[in-house]
């Protein structure tokens, strides 16, 4: 049985982590399809992404065989999955369609954006289990929301709602699971009709921009992409239909 299934239509790739018996949890072998599924989609004509789990679960985690037995190393290969995720110049979207536990949080926050199935749910619980957080976690959780959530959830192990997490900005919006892939994909689809240079140079300014605590630094760093946005066809096409537009109905 294949752990990463692929699946590609008008430029969107819709990733489904495929282990459903074990809730998905992330094991080595999961990480390598996985990695071969992201070389084959950044080496073809997929614009976006949508990553989620085979029901009930999104992913409940780690393998904790592979997690009690890892050194430095090793938990870096267990990083890897989502860390490969993390680092695509792609648009990403987490479609959590139901438990996202410890690793597999990781794997939500990893993507750009995440929509939530009513059934969603965050539980960091690193702690839980008697572990510290890795793979960014902390890092990662508090660029989504306030200091308060994160040491709520990540301290006091309290898991959250897919409404709730709507409701603190963990997810850009919460809904009916029927809905959420369709919706996700729908999403995904309005980033993969703009041209792929740009998008992935716009996420790119967007993942810098937040060391940038200074506007005249925040202008000067989007300067070089806006003049070579303005060099592409896509505008000079566009610029050039507009003024023709204007000078016929002079």
């Amino acid at each position: 049985m294949s752990l990463v299934l692929m699946e590609i239509s008008d430029h969107v790739s819709t990733i489904t982590l495929n282990d459903p018996d074990r809730r998905n949890a992330i094991n080595l072998a999961m990480n390598a399809e996985l990695a071969e599924v992201m070389d084959e989609i950044e080496d073809g004509d997929v614009r976006a992404i949508v990553i989620t789990g085979a029901a009930p679960a999104f992913c409940a985690g780690a393998d904790l065989g592979e997690l009690a037995s890892a050194d430095r190393d090793g938990l870096r290969d267990i990083y890897a999955g989502f860390l490969r995720v993390a680092h695509t110049p792609l648009p990403t979207i987490a479609a959590v369609n139901g438990a996202a536990v410890g690793a597999g949080f990781n794997f939500a926050i990893a993507c750009d954006v995440i929509l939530a199935g009513e059934s969603a749910k965050f539980d960091a619980r690193f702690l839980q289990i008697g572990i510290h957080p890795g793979g960014g976690h902390t890092w990662r959780l508090q660029h989504r929301v306030s200091l308060q959530s994160a040491k709520a959830m990540v301290l006091f192990g309290e898991r959250v709602s897919g409404e709730r997490a709507a409701e603190i900005g963990l997810a850009w919006n919460c809904l009916p699971d029927d809905e959420l892939l369709p919706a996700a994909q729908a999403t995904a689809a309005r980033a993969a009709k703009v041209p792929p240079g740009l998008v992935t140079r716009t996420k790119a300014t967007l993942d810098t921009t937040l060391a940038i605590d200074e506007s005249d630094a925040a202008v000067e760093h989007e300067l070089d992409p806006q003049v070579w946005s303005m060099q592409q066809s896509a505008f000079t096409e566009l610029v050039a239909q507009l003024q023709a537009e204007i000078s016929t109905k002079d």
